[in-house]
């Protein structure tokens, strides 16, 4: 199943990608401004990576895939777009702790997506 593949290709992506938010900031808080000034983009691109996670999701669920694969993709777009908010409104209380637990989601996701078989279809 071709969806499977792109669907771990995707979720590996993602992982990596939101990997990289928690490191920009500890490098922004240890005295780099730039830091903070890549934070920006690489959060719309970790959304928009779990934008198409989540529909890679759909088509690997609609081919015969687990329902779990969108509705943890949709759950992370959801707390993502959370994210950005609270990023932009400077609320740390509540964006650090999403941001880890989103980490972790999209770790777990990826390492799970690996250990998925590929149905055969009659």
């Amino acid at each position: 199943m071709k969806s499977l593949a792109a669907l771990r290709l995707v979720a590996v992506t993602h992982a990596i990608a939101i990997c990289l938010q928690p490191i920009l900031a500890g490098v922004y808080l240890n005295g780099s401004g730039d830091a903070l000034r890549i934070h920006e983009p690489v959060a719309m691109a970790v959304g928009t990576i779990a934008l198409i996670q989540l529909l890679v999701a759909t088509i690997w669920w609609r081919s015969g895939g687990r329902l779990a694969a969108p509705l943890v993709s949709l759950l992370v777009l959801a707390g993502e777009g959370n994210q950005v908010s609270l990023g932009y409104s400077g609320d740390l209380a509540f964006h650090l702790p999403l941001g880890i637990a989103l980490v972790t989601t999209a770790v777990i996701f990826a390492f799970w997506t690996l250990r998925q078989r590929e149905e055969a279809r009659a």
